[in-house]
């Protein structure tokens, strides 16, 4: 009999380069996206990477253009996917250069906006087994979402062998409550612990927590490594739980003192 074949562990997605002298339209989208315009070679954390920053900053099609570079469908799913709704996607990967260290044994795009598509192609293929064996589209919005991350990712079944995997997550914490944050966050560090790799772009100041992890802020002027304890949605998430009288008078007042006033535009740019 021969040897069992051990998966190969992660990291797989080493960095990427922007192959810019391929552009022929630079003042198009998705070009002319500030973050694009900036980018030029970017590294991955061996565990998990966070892209985070304001709505309209590039993180979906970022994070789109980099799952699809790794052979994954634009709306989501596995490498078995295929399916298209609509296509919409930037076509920014035809631009991109990733280096990979092997094949990882599983690989999933979570794309939020596009969720409910995958759930009816997982119903169309017969799939329910590895997602639960309940339909998604008939659990809530949340139970759905961490059907995904608990039954899929890893292949946690109970007739398979867990595997390490390449997992890009648009916004994850979209259908998920504080609590169910915190539960995904203890996946993920399992995930980890087998080799498992993860990109993902999110809002959330809990999912962004994660230990040890790589955080790069998209803003207007590119592309920047940040602590964690000096993103935005740290800073404004902190001093709002910290005092959210104030900050709410602050916020609906007509007319506000001199020291309130940064506070007021932190929060409302």
């Amino acid at each position: 009999m021969g040897r069992k074949k051990t998966p190969t562990r992660g990291p797989y997605l080493l960095d990427v380069t922007f192959l810019r002298d391929r552009i022929n339209t630079p003042d198009r989208y998705p070009f002319s996206i500030p973050v694009v315009q900036h980018l030029s070679h970017l590294s991955f954390h061996p565990n998990v990477t966070f892209f985070v920053g304001e709505n309209g900053s590039g993180k979906s099609t970022l994070i789109e253009a980099l799952a699809v570079a790794c052979d994954l469908n634009p709306e989501g799913g596995s490498v078995n996917f295929n399916f298209s709704t609509r296509a919409t996607h930037s076509q920014l990967e035809n631009y991109l250069r990733v280096a990979r260290r092997g094949l990882p044994p599983d690989s999933f795009f979570l794309r939020a906006e596009s969720f409910y598509n995958v759930a009816t192609e997982i119903d169309r293929l017969g799939a329910n087994k590895s997602y639960g064996s309940v339909s998604l589209h008939q659990q809530s919005h949340g139970e759905s979402f961490f059907t995904l991350f608990e039954e899929r990712f890893g292949f946690r079944q109970p007739d398979r062998n867990p595997v390490p995997g390449l997992y890009f997550l648009d916004e994850p914490e979209a259908a998920l409550s504080p609590n169910r944050q915190l539960q995904f966050l203890s996946l993920v560090h399992d995930y980890c612990n087998e080799g498992s790799q993860f990109i993902i772009a999110t809002h959330s100041p809990i999912i962004m927590a994660y230990p040890e992890s790589l955080i790069y802020v998209l803003d207007a002027t590119g592309i920047h490594p940040t602590p964690y304890m000096q993103t935005e949605h740290y800073v404004v998430t902190k001093r709002f739980l910290e005092h959210p009288k104030r900050m709410l008078r602050i916020l609906m007042a007509d007319e506000i003192s001199t020291g309130d006033s940064q506070i007021q535009h932190d929060v409302r740019r």
